[in-house]
């Protein structure tokens, strides 16, 4: 038996400032701050600090339909039904770089565990990877035959996901560019999808109301859920592995218990559709978005060592092909329950040794590099843009010159 959470989760604040539905929300790492998009074309970023201004960043010319943070914290994604991707520094400037990513709206944006590429996807039916400095364009993959709504990195960075609406759930290599799996048992459109921390399994959204969970390695269906009374728009895995929460158009949030395969709680709070949903990089909190155009942030409140979440560490996502090879955490299904997922925990973690003073200061360095880099991006813009205006100039002086010369 699972632990029993000692209280419900409770609804700790609510953001106001969109003017219209909001479409998705992510935490930043050290969860000072949480970033969400609207259909109002604009990307807020809020401060978890009571009193605090928010930030409105302005910029894609219509609707924001998908936003991530870099794991340092120091770069911020979005991508927009105006085609392109926007990487921002997420602070009171709001400067951000902009590329056109895909011929049709991009769905989804999401940063590897390294920080150095992003993985979109979008109505073209593709999904591209790019590198996060340059935003420069690596490869594409291309055997969806709809759109692509969802696509994202395995923990380890090797495998990547995506979600269509031809119905199936695509497993990809990242080395290879091969397609390993494709997972056909959804009845609709596939809304989103998701890794499991440990990286051994998925989840997967649709619209025909059902979330199912897969194992990555033998590609059998481990969890099929049908709680929701419409369409499942998102779902977070929390940081320990052991919960999933699910944002649906039946207005309802609800968490469930992938130990005991069960239903822990369903939480109404959105007025109409609850679209999108997102735990903390610690689970301590989730942030979920409405067409109620609001942002709620609640507090978990699971019996859970935050501090210990963190030391997780992922056992590699790899595609074995014999039992010897298989990660030491694994998702037998036990005998006589059909449905339900034995305990991610079957061996303690063990502490990462490296000191903690040495993680943070490194971690620091790489978000300096990221924003060093991200500001010579800036500038590189500026610099083609006044190259242009002057081109221009001098064209138009030339012009000028021809026409008062007698």
């Amino acid at each position: 038996m699972a632990a029993p959470c000692p209280e419900d989760p409770s609804l700790e604040r609510h953001f106001k400032g969109h003017r219209d539905a909001v479409t998705c929300v992510d935490f930043s790492l050290n969860m000072k701050q949480l970033a969400s998009g609207s259909m109002d074309s604009c990307l807020m970023v809020w401060h978890m600090k009571p009193q605090s201004r928010a930030y409105r960043f302005t910029g894609h010319k219509d609707a924001v339909t998908c936003v991530n943070f870099s794991p340092s914290g120091h770069l911020l994604a979005s991508g927009s039904r105006d085609k392109t991707v926007r990487i921002w520094v997420p602070n009171v400037k709001g400067e951000s770089t902009v590329f056109r990513a895909h011929t049709a709206t991009v769905r989804s944006v999401h940063f590897c565990s390294d920080g150095q590429s992003l993985v979109t996807a979008s109505d073209d039916k593709t999904v591209k990877v790019w590198s996060t400095h340059r935003q420069k364009f690596l490869f594409s993959l291309s055997q969806h035959i709809n759109w692509v709504r969802c696509a994202k990195f395995s923990p380890d960075g090797r495998l990547i996901v995506s979600a269509s609406d031809d119905k199936t759930v695509k497993l990809w290599d990242k080395n290879s560019r091969e397609c390993v799996h494709s997972y056909c048992e959804h009845g609709g459109f596939v809304t989103y999808v998701d890794f499991h921390p440990s990286g051994t399994c998925i989840a997967a959204a649709g619209m025909d109301n059902t979330v199912k969970v897969w194992d990555v390695r033998t590609h059998r269906l481990l969890q099929h859920y049908q709680l929701h009374s419409a369409a499942v728009n998102a779902l977070s895995f929390h940081p320990s592995g052991n919960y999933l929460i699910t944002a649906s158009s039946d207005s309802t949030l609800k968490i469930l218990d992938l130990m005991e395969g069960r239903l822990l709680y369903t939480l109404h709070g959105h007025q109409g559709p609850a679209t999108t949903v997102a735990f903390s990089r610690t689970g301590e909190y989730f942030a979920s978005g409405g067409s109620d155009e609001q942002v709620m942030v609640w507090k978990s409140n699971f019996d859970v060592d935050y501090g210990e979440v963190l030391k997780v560490q992922r056992p590699p996502a790899t595609l074995a092909s014999s039992a010897e090879n298989l990660p030491a955490v694994d998702f037998p299904i036990p005998p006589g329950r059909g449905k339900s997922l034995e305990s991610v925990q079957s061996q303690p973690p063990e502490p990462i040794s490296m000191p903690q003073t040495l993680t943070s200061t490194l971690e620091h360095i790489v978000g300096q590099l990221d924003v060093l880099t991200q500001t010579v991006s800036i500038l590189e813009q500026r610099l083609t843009l006044t190259e242009d205006k002057l081109k221009q100039c001098l064209e138009n002086q030339q012009l000028i010159m021809q026409r008062t010369t007698p």
